[in-house]
């Protein structure tokens, strides 16, 4: 890659301060340049069709449309799209979404002064790139036995406060049922009790409040 055909980036975050720190990394790298911004997931779009960047910098949470469903978006019209996800989400299950949805990269913002330039070359050079800390969370968890559908449903129920007789009304089925499904969620998790089960299911983004 030569100076004179720089990589060209479009930068998705709806913070003026974090699109303003990156173009700061990127203005003064030779090989590449920031060639259009966007603040939401449909600009995001609309930004894309116009410019068609080489590389994409997308945040995952923004307002009107988030990061993932833009994302999904974009490599469904232009499916060679290469797009790097930035976040402050360093959970396994929000990796795997951002890999699901097309994502050739996944960065934590908070390493972005130290990764942010060789995962852009990496990602442009056709290759996938994991932070360090983003490679460990999904290796940490790669064997873990999933959640079912129902059992999210009762996790989120408890991150919310409900005790068990409450989710049994809310659901329309026993307490019995309930207990079964917090045993199998407190299993799956290697959590300790109910309350310890919600904190590992936000901090691993299998649910949000």
């Amino acid at each position: 890659m030569t100076s004179s055909t720089p990589i060209r980036i479009l930068t998705v975050d709806d913070h003026p301060v974090v699109r303003e720190g990156i173009a700061g990394l990127v203005g003064v790298q030779p090989d590449m340049t920031v060639i259009a911004e966007a603040a939401n997931g449909r600009d995001a779009i609309q930004q894309f069709r116009t410019h068609r960047p080489d590389v994409t910098l997308m945040d995952i949470q923004m307002p009107e449309m988030n990061g993932l469903d833009a994302l999904i978006a974009i490599r469904a019209e232009f499916p060679d799209a290469r797009v790097i996800v930035l976040t402050t989400y360093e959970g396994d299950v929000h990796i795997v979404r951002a890999l699901k949805a097309g994502a050739q990269g996944y960065l934590l913002k908070n390493t972005l002064h130290s990764e942010l330039l060789q995962t852009i070359r990496v990602v442009h050079a056709g290759k996938r790139s994991l932070s360090p800390e983003a490679s460990l969370q999904f290796a940490q968890h790669v064997t873990d036995q999933a959640l079912t559908p129902a059992e999210v449903v009762v996790l989120r129920l408890i991150a919310a406060g409900n005790a068990n007789k409450q989710i049994a009304d809310q659901l329309g089925i026993t307490e019995d049922t309930v207990k079964g499904r917090v045993k199998s969620i407190l299993s799956k998790l290697d959590a300790n009790d109910r309350t310890h089960a919600a904190i590992i299911g936000l901090r691993r983004g299998i649910i949000e409040l």
